[in-house]
């Protein structure tokens, strides 16, 4: 073999640093890239996490408000419905957004009849959504704001119109009747327990 064969030259500098440039310029680029897409993805998680943690909070804080409320009103239970929700005084949409409202001038605990309304709809978790599938016999409890017990049992479950308001008249006897808005939202339903 001949010795200038295997002799080693020294790569051209020129070429070298071309070649060199050149990764460098890549590694960059695609270091710019990554960080770019890192940077994005970070920015997705964070606002996703955001918006999860303010739906939480805000379940949590309903949750808080709904408890408060039961501990210091009225409440109604229907233990086979799982409904259990603070009654307070009033019926206008205020009252009606935090809890049932008792009809102001309508009967008292265990006495006449007392008459409240919830709302209940297919799309949102209001309190009386499960009325619908009461059934005659069943057992409402109400509880007043020392928490004593009127037990009542479920005798009617009819639909009227929004402007039949004789359901909320004194019948001479001791009854709860409860009124709800139907699936669609054009007629109310009633239920009617007479006190045990």
């Amino acid at each position: 073999m001949d010795a200038e064969c295997l002799q080693l030259r020294p790569p051209d500098s020129f070429a070298v640093r071309k070649m060199s440039s050149k990764l460098n310029t890549d590694t960059v680029q695609r270091t710019k890239k990554q960080w770019t897409l890192f940077i994005t993805g970070l920015i997705a998680i964070v606002a996703g996490l955001s918006i999860l943690g303010i739906f939480g909070i805000r379940k949590i804080y309903r949750e808080y408000q709904k408890q408060k409320l039961m501990r210091e009103n009225p409440v109604i239970k229907i233990s086979e419905l799982k409904i259990k929700a603070p009654i307070l005084e009033g019926t206008d949409n205020v009252t009606l957004s935090k809890a049932a409202g008792h009809f102001l001038g309508t009967g008292d605990f265990g006495t006449g009849n007392y008459c409240i309304a919830g709302h209940s709809s297919t799309l949102y978790k209001e309190y009386f959504n499960n009325l619908k599938d009461v059934e005659l016999g069943m057992t409402i409890t109400l509880y007043d704001k020392d928490k004593n017990e009127y037990m009542y049992t479920v005798t009617e479950n009819f639909i009227v119109e929004p402007s039949e308001v004789w359901v909320l008249d004194d019948f001479g006897d001791n009854r709860i009747t409860i009124i709800t808005c139907t699936d669609d939202g054009t007629q109310r339903q009633v239920v009617v327990g007479k006190l045990k």
